[in-house]
This record gives C-alpha cells, sequence and structure tokens, in this order.
C-alpha cells in the first residue's frame, strides 16, 4: 500500500494557474508548486502564508471524511501557529506615534 499523502491545489496566479502541492512524509511537510508555463517544480522550504491556510482547510475536510489523521492537521496548526508569530501583524502600527 502507498503511504504517501499528497494534497493538491489550484489557483490562478496573475492569469496563470499555478498547482501546488504538500506531502507529509517521516513527520515532515514538504511543499512544492509551478505554473502551467513552467516545466519544472519548484521545492519550498518556506511555503507562502496563503498556501499554509489553503492546506490547512484541505486537511481539515479531509479529516471530517475520516480520510486523515489527526498528528496531520496538528502538525500544520503548529506550522501557520509559528510562521503567523513571525510575521509582523499587518493592522498594527510600526511605532506609536509620540503623544502630546
Amino acid at each position: 500500500m502507498d503511504m504517501r499523502n499528497v494534497h493538491v491545489w489550484k489557483t490562478v496566479t496573475d492569469g496563470e494557474k499555478r498547482e501546488a502541492r504538500a506531502e507529509r512524509f517521516g513527520g515532515r511537510w514538504r511543499f512544492q508548486a509551478k505554473l502551467r508555463s513552467e516545466a519544472v517544480w519548484t521545492y519550498y522550504d518556506t511555503p507562502s502564508l496563503e498556501d499554509l491556510e489553503e492546506l490547512r482547510d484541505i486537511l481539515w475536510r479531509k479529516y471530517q471524511r475520516k480520510r486523515l489523521p489527526w498528528d496531520d492537521v496538528a502538525s500544520l496548526d503548529k506550522m501557520l501557529e509559528d510562521r503567523r508569530a513571525a510575521e509582523p501583524a499587518a493592522d498594527s502600527p510600526a511605532t506609536e506615534p509620540p503623544t502630546e
């Protein structure tokens, strides 16, 4: 039995179709993506926040249908939490203006 756990989703970026894949093997996630016009897949050590959120949605739906273990969802939740903590909040100002 093939134990590969590959998740695929497609988006449109700048009018061009983009296919992304994520695979969890040996407790680690591996991400890759390519545009339709590209011949070679690009591998990402640090996937975009949008890709992580899209994968989280896919994993949650598969988990609800009992097609995926909770460990996969939990490990991705940890990645999302770490990623969001590393990025500055977009809606908060970097510095407070002085008050008089």
